[in-house]
């Protein structure tokens, strides 16, 4: 048994504690929550900074961990795009050197759960081992062609079915985003996931481009499709933002991560959650800096009471794999986003999205959410531009 105490602890389920002692036993699951006054100051392991409990990153791409600093900043999303399907490509063993090193400096920055994107197998070996819960996403797109969706099914289902899920950890299915899946592999994604309830990732509102195809058919995705020889003649703008596109085509049962929303409006937020209860907002700050130089305007979130997760994307789109150096850059440039609020989104909202608040996200007695240390603090507890991360189960 260990009793951690700090200055500040934070639950998330419930409200800060002041000088409070974390009580848990030798697997990390929480037993108690007390004050210090009420303990043996012998028996308690001091740490100053505040408690909280392990990170969530919602939106990760593991499998590009070797492109670090291969990418130009600020070029918009198409132009990434392109040097990310250019450059991918080295030999095996530096992607797989570069997946450890990317797993082992989350779990250094208290991250205990990924949701991550996979076109490949490159990272199913490190999943193996079991060092956090992991939600992998195969990730299917045609380039909008119905003609692609049987191919393309076929063969991320080779990749799904390499998959062998280490305990606590969970895989499906899931569209790349609106601009790249046709109606016939939304179907085929749908009827493969089934009834019984997932987590369904799709990239969302991420670039002007994006909105200028589905309200009238026009930008550089055209363009864009049409460098790879991939006409658009079949497909029709529906008049409204992407997202529409794919409330349509998705199935609301499952739970659904809605990843980057930079241009989503409180009206899209508010579609989207009429349309299924079960919706969640990840956001991606540092990428979205390092691709599209915006942010998500995160008032509109607040306002609408959606339920936000944090994200890191790939090394290919950050500096660092990092939830609080995001949760940094969202106090920069919006700081009216209170920490608490921010601490949630990190926490036991991802571990809600996917599926993995029973163990994680949480002080909550019976869980094993991890604990991590935030070292120089405010004094109410929360972050600064020089907070500090440390893991301490």
């Amino acid at each position: 048994m260990r009793k951690l105490t700090a200055d500040w602890i934070f639950p998330v389920d419930g409200p800060a504690i002041a000088n409070g002692v974390l009580i848990v036993d030798e697997s990390g699951k929480i037993l108690a929550l007390e004050k210090r006054e009420n303990q043996d100051f012998g028996a308690l392991e001091y740490h100053k900074g505040s408690l909280v409990p392990g990170f969530v990153n919602t939106h990760c791409h593991l499998e590009l961990s070797h492109m670090l600093g291969k990418v130009d900043t600020g070029t918009g999303l198409i132009p990434f795009i392109v040097q990310v399907v250019t450059k991918r490509n080295v030999a095996t063993e530096l992607i797989a050197e570069a997946i450890e090193r990317a797993n082992q400096e989350m779990l250094d920055n208290g991250i205990v759960a990924l949701g991550d994107i996979s076109n490949a197998p490159d990272t199913f070996m490190v999943k193996a081992q079991g060092k956090m819960r992991y939600y992998t996403f195969i990730e299917l797109f045609d380039f909008l062609q119905d003609a692609g969706a049987d191919k393309a099914f076929h063969d991320w289902k080779l990749v799904y079915d390499q998959l062998e899920l280490a305990p606590g950890s969970a895989k499906s299915m899931v569209p790349h985003a609106p601009y790249s899946v046709s109606p016939s592999l939304f179907e085929k994604i749908n009827a493969f996931n089934g009834s019984l309830q997932q987590t369904i990732s799709i990239h969302n509102q991420e670039t002007p481009p994006e909105m200028a195809l589905f309200m009238d058919k026009s930008g550089d995705f055209i363009d864009f499709y049409g460098s790879f020889d991939v006409a658009l003649d079949a497909f029709q703008a529906t008049g409204q933002a992407s997202i529409y596109y794919a409330l349509k085509h998705m199935a609301p049962g499952h739970r659904t991560l809605f990843v980057h929303n930079t241009l989503t409006s409180r009206a899209d937020v508010l579609a989207a959650q009429a349309w299924s209860p079960h919706t969640y907002w990840a956001t991606c700050p540092n990428a979205n800096l390092y691709i599209e130089n915006r942010l998500p305007n995160y008032q509109v979130f607040l306002d609408s009471d959606a339920r936000v997760t944090i994200g890191t994307d790939s090394l290919t789109s950050n500096w660092q794999l990092s939830i609080l150096e995001e949760l940094k850059t969202i106090s920069r440039y919006q700081s009216y986003v209170p920490f608490e609020a921010m601490l949630r989104w990190a926490t036991l909202n991802g571990a809600q999205a996917l599926g993995f608040a029973d163990t994680l996200g949480s002080f909550t007695i019976g869980k094993t959410p991890g604990v991590v240390l935030l070292e120089n603090v405010n004094a109410d507890g929360g972050i600064k531009s020089d907070t500090r991360v440390r893991r301490l189960l």
